[in-house]
């Protein structure tokens, strides 16, 4: 039966509130397809406002692979702001998908992609809003089975009340294997009901299904264990890995926004995964283990990308892109495919020691020259041995000489506060080194108008990470040394005023820790936040330091535990983490020797390049670290028609 769009009663709210054009739909390359033609219906969210969340290539990658299946059918979702959720409930409207205004109950499947635990009441509120009851137990055969996933999916246990189920790793094949098992069960009627198609998708042993398992607590408050409270679902859960990228060159036909959004640019992931070993580094620790794609694979994304959307701009993403083993030989070979035609490329943040001067001209032949983005992240050599940040001050130094020489005017540097065992002098550190950064650009370039921004963030301690185990630094602390910096910053004005500084202060970092190693008893604060008005927490305008303290100690001291229990707390070895029975790949005693190596400030090298290390990734995926080169070229592709951006000599020559 088909389902009415619930545009007629939404479209006369959108002149009263900002930003109307973000609800609408009809992007670029959005698909509508029947409903009644469709087996299997996904409403696919990312929990987030419009803007943050259309650029989001996990949510476009989904909705592709998805709808590329004829009898498939999948739609987006994002959060909504406070102004027209005021209305949408005065009103009667239901959490709507922007592709066909559909409501989200609706669907048989929400999934929901959390890059951040601070989406969590925004999730509520979509619930809510859509009719669906948001604690799992209340549901029913009628109600969308609601699965998380994103990097934050990797310790659902916080919302374990609220989701049906997650999915640890990447989602191309187990959206796939998620939506043949639902298939199958509404074709054959429904056996079962919830509780049997929950327990299909449980056996998989790639989907997670938190009522499935019992928590059991020690009187100290500790997790005793995490057991199974049924037969046919396994003791732990393994993550999702796709090892052939090439395989799945999405997104195909990426999605343009009509309204302004964070990324105005055509991305496309040139490798997944990271060896390099910080760590702090969550999404480096759980996406191993590497895998490129390959030159070729890339050339025809980015080709193929640029003809379906008009973007000037292509990002070329993983988590250390320059590491790419041919990143030289792809770079030069996009500039000399657009050369004149406005194409151009960027890289996110780069290390230090993969960049060169001839790789940043690649990147800015065609395109603008904007400034150049590096992450030390830890102050001093010591923070940076204590991370295994493998980068000194000279580095640094002579790279960003190289880069002033050759004409670049600024540099921005990413750092952390209150990373372990850091000291005030640490951070102290961060304000020399971007004064010698000021001083070695005036005497590279010969100008004085020489800038570097330093941007900080407080450090949240994830699972899966060597850190898992650290106790998180105090918002005082952190906000008190970054307090020292800024005056360091200023001591001499004849450097600092070319210094610029951002941070943010650590009370939501704090709560981001308390969501991060959280378990289910967390559930009870989320909701209390989100009662009392709690939504678009990521956001500084929205975010209430306040209201979770306050919902915390409520919801949490009749239970033994409180905020601090949770946060700046140090685990023992042995502690049973909320996480356990979750597999990301990483043995869990190897995480812990390399904590012990972060205390005794040993560095660790990049598995990569060096004999194995054991870190269990590799045996339990079945593979090898992909390493190149190859050796091979991209081929310059020959003049196509009208709309591309690569110029046919015969239709414009004279």
């Amino acid at each position: 039966m088909s389902v009415e769009s619930v545009f007629p009663r939404l479209e006369p709210l959108l002149p009263r509130i900002s930003k109307p054009v973000q609800y609408v739909g009809g992007e670029l390359n959005a698909t509508v397809k029947d409903w009644d033609a469709a087996s299997v219906r996904w409403a696919l969210m990312y929990p987030d406002a419009y803007e943050v969340g259309l650029p989001n290539q996990g949510v476009m990658i989904l909705y592709e692979i998805l709808n590329e299946l004829p009898d498939v059918l999948a739609e987006r979702t994002y959060a909504v702001w406070p102004d027209l959720e005021k209305l949408m409930r005065e009103h009667g409207v239901p959490q709507f998908t922007v592709d066909a205004h559909r409501p989200v109950k609706a669907f048989d499947l929400m999934g929901i992609s959390f890059a951040t635990e601070l989406g969590y009441t925004n999730m509520l509120t979509a619930l809510d809003l859509a009719g669906i009851p948001i604690h799992a137990a209340d549901r029913t055969e009628d109600d969308p089975i609601v699965v998380a996933g994103g990097h934050a999916a990797f310790n659902p246990e916080p919302i374990a009340d609220f989701v049906d189920a997650a999915v640890l790793g990447d989602g191309e094949e187990a959206v796939l294997e998620i939506t043949e098992i639902v298939k199958t069960w509404k074709a054959e009627g429904r056996p079962g009901g919830r509780d049997e198609v929950l327990t299909r998708l449980a056996e998989t042993g790639g989907v997670y299904i938190p009522r499935f398992y019992d928590v059991e607590y020690l009187p100290d408050g500790r997790i005793q264990r995490v057991v199974p409270n049924r037969d046919r679902v396994p003791y732990r859960v393994f993550k999702r890995t796709t090892m052939d990228l090439d395989a799945w060159p999405y997104p195909k036909q990426p999605l343009v926004p009509l309204a302004e959004s964070v990324h105005e640019r055509m991305s496309v992931e040139i490798f997944r995964g990271c060896t390099r070993g910080c760590r702090f580094c969550q999404a480096g620790m759980i996406t191993r283990p590497v895998r490129e794609r390959s030159i070729e694979g890339i050339g025809a994304m980015v080709q193929r990308g640029l003809e379906a959307t008009g973007f000037e701009e292509v990002g070329l993403l993983s988590l250390s892109s320059a590491d790419h083993s041919e990143i030289a030989e792809i770079t030069k070979g996009l500039a000399d495919r657009y050369e004149g035609t406005n194409t151009g490329l960027s890289l996110p943040s780069t290390r230090v020691d993969a960049f060169n001067v001839d790789l940043a001209n690649e990147l800015s032949r065609n395109g603008r020259r904007s400034g150049l983005t590096f992450a030390p992240e830890g102050g001093s050599e010591r923070m940076r041995r204590v991370i295994n940040k493998m980068v000194s001050e000279e580095d640094l130094i002579r790279t960003v000489s190289a880069a002033f020489a050759n004409g670049w005017r600024q540099v921005k540097l990413y750092f952390m506060c209150g990373l372990p065992t850091e000291e005030d002098e640490d951070v102290l550190q961060i304000a020399e080194m971007a004064k010698n950064v000021i001083r070695a650009g005036r005497q590279a370039s010969g100008r004085n108008d020489i800038r570097c921004t330093i941007s900080i963030g407080g450090f949240v301690p994830k699972p899966h990470t060597p850190f898992q185990w650290a106790a998180q630094c105090d918002p005082d602390t952190v906000d008190d040394r970054l307090k020292k910096l800024r005056d360091a910053v200023n001591s001499d004005r004849s450097l600092g005023r070319n210094i610029g500084m951002r941070y943010h202060d650590g009370k939501p970092s704090l709560i981001e820790g308390l969501l991060s190693r959280g378990d289910r008893r967390i559930g009870k604060v989320i909701e209390a936040v989100w009662r009392d008005g709690g939504r678009f927490d990521g956001w500084t305008e929205h975010f209430s330091y306040d209201r979770w303290t306050t919902k915390a100690a409520e919801a949490l001291e009749p239970l033994g535990v409180d905020l601090a229990w949770f946060t700046s707390r140090e685990r023992e070895e042995l502690e049973v983490l909320p996480w356990d029975h979750l597999d990301s790949g990483l043995d869990k005693e190897w995480l812990w020797a390399d904590w012990q190596d972060a205390l005794d400030e040993r560095e660790q090298d990049d598995c990569r390049w060096t004999p194995c290390f054991d870190c269990g990734v590799c045996p339990a995926m079945g593979t090898d670290i992909e390493v190149g080169p190859t050796g091979r070229k991209l081929l310059p592709i020959s003049p196509v028609g009208v709309g591309s951006p690569v110029k046919n000599p015969a239709l414009t020559s004279g």
